[in-house]
């Protein structure tokens, strides 16, 4: 069984010592883009996954594909046939989403530990925990990094040790992604970002004192009360 808190700390050293060796930026825009930010943050707000999550594993996945899964690519409206096999169809991309994080392993809604360390290994549990159990860096996470050169599994339980991963790994899309939009953090918690504070309505402006609303303590509510006493015994 794979030691997980070893894992949380190799993965932290990892990204405390990465480089970038491709170029993430296209990919980071496209990922950080309002659009696709808002639907990050819609599914987000249902499982407490941070959407920085949520985006470059749906990249990972499928390519940010929204016709594929975020579980594993395979079209949401159709029944998968790829692991997790079996699930859908579904009414959206979001509803897929959310059964993907919920409901498949390693069920990332139930994470609570949203440090580096956590996130990425979240991330790695993701795709399988076959790179860790070699003592290898998954590509999923370091490809196009220096902490990653080669070693990938080309089919399931097939490993090739010369084979280099062409895909971005998430590791260098977070910090492709935080370079460009300063609200992503991994302080080891997460949460929905709270609502806005409802705008506070200004107190009534006092009224200007003047012969018909005399200033309190004034001659004009002196005289005024008088007359008003005189009016009343009539």
């Amino acid at each position: 069984m794979t030691d997980l808190v070893a894992l949380k700390a190799a993965n932290a050293n990892r990204w405390a010592k990465a480089k970038l060796t491709r170029n993430f930026t296209t990919v980071a825009k496209r990922l950080i883009s309002p659009e696709a930010k808002a639907r990050y943050q819609a599914v987000s707000a249902k499982t407490g996954v941070p959407w920085a999550f949520i985006a470059v594993a749906h990249e990972r996945e499928s390519s940010q594909d929204w016709g594929g899964s975020l579980a594993q690519g395979d079209p949401w409206n159709k029944v998968s046939t790829h692991v997790p096999a079996g699930r859908g169809p579904f009414k959206s991309w979001e509803d897929a989403a959310v059964d993907a994080l919920v409901s498949c392993a390693p069920r990332a809604a139930l994470n609570k530990d949203w440090s580096i360390g956590g996130t990425l290994t979240m991330l790695e549990q993701y795709n399988g925990l076959g790179y860790a159990n070699k003592g290898r860096p998954s590509p999923y996470i370091w490809s196009g990094t220096d902490q990653y050169v080669s070693g990938k599994y080309i089919r399931d339980g097939v490993y090739d040790p010369n084979t280099v991963d062409q895909q971005l790994g998430c590791a260098g899309l977070l910090l492709a992604m935080m370079s460009l939009d300063l609200s992503i953090s991994f302080d080891g918690e997460h949460a929905p970002a709270p609502p806005p504070p409802a705008p506070t309505v200004p107190p009534p402006k006092p009224s200007t004192p003047s012969v018909t609303n005399p200033a309190p303590g004034s001659l004009g509510a002196f005289i005024a009360a008088i007359l008003a006493a005189i009016f009343k015994r009539k």
